[in-house]
């Protein structure tokens, strides 16, 4: 699938899906950003509350033109391209990069990541938020059931390209040349399908046992932070 693909695939997508405005992000922004790049902004629905909080210069990435658009008008700058070197963004420059819920929907996001790296300050810092495939209602639904149904939107979105775990989402950044700082479940117990409360009520049974792993499988997504790696 080439961007071309990708941005038909956008386009198709409600205006609502580009306007989330992603309040529990917040806690990871380091409080003394004051020059970020949103990477998939969308309509600035995140971006655009956090230049409110914040004295901040804001520019933002985002493949859909329309939400490109109403992006425009809320931040300091908007490119509506994918993310490339060939956007010529200053090297060395945001202290705080945004990869909310994009990386999943990129063919290299290691190379994103790379490039992120270099337009970062020495002490900027990538802050992301990835699904976790390794979700319950997913895994039952895939080992239990045989389904594996892809949708509008959530984990099995039809536009994601990568699916990742706890684990794999430190290994993307530390093969990217980062150091995980942070990296926190986020979004617990959240209901995307109807059919998700019945499930939650299966979790119940054994979500008791002090295991890690089944603990994981609660979260929607994991908030990452992330800096250059030594």
């Amino acid at each position: 699938m080439n961007n071309e693909s990708l941005e038909s695939l956008y386009a198709s997508k409600n205006t609502a899906y580009f306007e989330w405005s992603r309040p529990e992000l917040l806690p990871f922004v380091p409080g003394s950003a004051r020059k970020v790049l949103d990477v998939g902004c969308g309509a600035a629905g995140f971006s655009a509350g956090l230049k409110s909080l914040l004295p901040a210069e804001v520019w933002g990435v985002e493949l859909n033109k329309e939400a490109s658009e109403i992006a425009r008008q809320r931040l300091d700058k908007v490119f509506h391209a994918p993310f490339g070197p060939e956007l010529g963004l200053p090297q060395k420059y945001f202290d705080c990069i945004f990869f909310n819920d994009v990386l999943e929907h990129m063919l290299e996001p290691a190379t994103a990541l790379r490039l992120a790296l270099t337009l970062l300050a020495e002490a900027g810092v990538v802050v992301a938020s990835i699904p976790n495939i390794g979700r319950f209602p997913e895994i039952w639904k895939l080992v239990i059931q045989g389904e594996w149904d892809y949708k509008n939107q959530g984990i099995l979105d039809k536009t994601h390209l990568g699916f990742y775990t706890r684990k794999s989402i430190i290994k993307l950044f530390e093969n990217s040349g980062y150091q995980v700082e942070r990296i926190q479940g986020i979004n617990d117990f959240l209901r995307m399908e109807p059919e998700d409360n019945d499930l939650w009520r299966k979790y119940r049974y054994f979500s008791w046992l002090p295991i890690r792993r089944i603990r994981e499988m609660r979260h929607l997504q994991y908030a990452v932070v992330a800096r250059r790696g030594g």
